[in-house]
């Protein structure tokens, strides 16, 4: 049965319409976890290092596509709620079109610069070569990886979530394949990660873009239109606080791995890569929600329809908590196992990411409220609001705390750090939901 934007949701439609994202997501972040595991595995922890200190400034080059994505949509789906669909497909086309633009400088850009940019990060002679080929590798597929960030949430727009669904689990299964080609069987190495992941993300950017370009049965399609800079730069402001979500994760990324080649040298980036593959994949699990819900929000925010904005906050709210949760419990029972899995022909690394994780846990229990709280003033369209809860979230608290723990508490100081931040961000998001009850109506 169908699911559209207009529909009342319950909480069993609103989790069949955010399944395809969410599952989509998770996707996503196993198979770029499949590049580290083949890496760490077969190639060594100085290469799998080296991957992990370049991830940062890759995922910063990509992050623009989460800004047009994230921005553009919820703009789309308010013009959708307004009743003019000629109009939210001129948008639509607009913001895929200046993707394709801002993909080939950033890609260009990225390789010219990328060596002395790993140093700058902190590259070691013994890691530099490594840095720099996957990066280069890697950004020479950028435009196809944010044609497939952007896809990701116009599709659920589109109320086509099922499509992007099958198409990332495509891409999922192209990179794994070729990963164990390239590194286990060819031998390689690192170039064989980059080259697995930016082969499938010409698989995920790609298969939505024949789509959109053919006659098909979804809300949007892509037309003839001009970009014009005003709307261009209205979607880009509203969806800036997944741009600086995006930067700011990674700017502190790379303080985090600064202040570990002080505390623990190598094999502290080493630990703190396997945290960050295993935080993409639960972290996805609440960003594949926002990009299910933030359409509805945004749809019926355009039609004034505040009762069903009440009831997504409040569903919004259960669940992320509900899951959050699970997810704290789940790190803590995992902690060992994933760790082995990564890292577990080293003693030394292993003992030191299983408690790494044992304290890291503890961030999921807020992180997904969070994030659903930015998400849900990007989908009302509120860019303001929803950059400031980001840019303190993942910049500002991070920041300050990977600063000033290890200062008491040395290196657990590190793995507690992002814990302080949620915990600061939780509330000021709670205040900015309470502020802005009566403007938006859906309290």
């Amino acid at each position: 049965m169908k699911i559209s934007l207009s529909d009342h949701f319950t909480l069993k439609k609103l989790l069949r319409f955010c399944f395809p994202p969410i599952i989509m997501m998770v996707f996503t972040s196993i198979y770029g976890v499949v590049d580290g595991l083949f890496v760490s595995n077969f190639v060594g922890k100085i290469s799998f290092a080296s991957v992990n200190l370049v991830m940062p400034f890759i995922m910063i080059l990509g992050g623009i596509s989460f800004m047009i994505g994230t921005g553009g949509s919820a703009l789309v789906a308010k013009t959708i709620g307004e009743g003019d669909k000629e109009k939210a497909n001129r948008y639509f086309t607009m913001m895929i079109i200046f993707t394709v633009i801002c993909g080939i400088i950033l890609s260009l850009l990225g390789i010219i610069f990328i060596r002395p940019i790993a140093y700058f990060l902190g590259a070691t002679d013994a890691m530099i070569e490594d840095c720099v080929l996957y990066a280069r590798v890697t950004l020479s597929f950028n435009t196809a990886f944010m044609l497939q960030n952007v896809f990701q949430t116009f599709l659920s727009t589109a109320e086509k979530p099922k499509l992007g669904l099958v198409t990332t689990v495509i891409a999922g299964i192209t990179n794994m394949i070729l990963d164990a080609l390239f590194i286990g069987v060819l031998k390689l190495g690192v170039a064989g990660a980059a080259l697995a992941t930016g082969l499938s993300e010409c698989m995920g950017g790609l298969i939505p873009l024949i789509y959109f370009l053919r006659p098909n049965s979804s809300l949007l399609k892509l037309t003839k239109t001009k970009l014009k800079g005003g709307v261009l730069l209205k979607a880009c402001a509203n969806g800036s606080s997944e741009l600086m979500s995006n930067i700011s994760g990674s700017l502190v990324s790379m303080l985090y791995n600064f202040q570990l080649m002080k505390f623990a040298g190598e094999n502290g980036v080493a630990a703190y890569g396997v945290l960050m593959y295993v935080q993409f994949i639960f972290i996805a699990i609440f960003i594949g929600y926002t990009i299910g819900s933030s359409p509805i929000v945004g749809y019926n925010y355009g039609a004034k329809n505040y009762s069903e904005l009440k009831n997504m906050l409040k569903k919004g709210m259960f669940l992320m908590c509900t899951a959050g949760l699970i997810m704290m419990l789940l790190a803590r029972i995992l902690a060992g196992p994933l760790a082995k899995v990564f890292v577990g022909y080293d003693t030394e690394l292993f003992e030191m990411t299983k408690h790494a994780f044992k304290l890291f846990s503890f961030s999921f229990i807020l992180a997904g409220l969070n994030i659903f709280a930015s998400s849900f003033f990007t989908a009302l369209n509120n860019g303001g609001i929803s950059a400031a809860i980001s840019f303190m979230r993942t910049l500002v608290f991070q920041l300050l705390s990977v600063l000033i723990l290890p200062m008491i508490f040395g290196l657990d100081g590190i793995w507690w750090a992002i814990t302080v931040a949620e915990v600061f961000a939780f509330i000021i998001s709670q205040i900015f939901l309470f502020a802005k009850r009566k403007k938006y109506h859906y309290m």
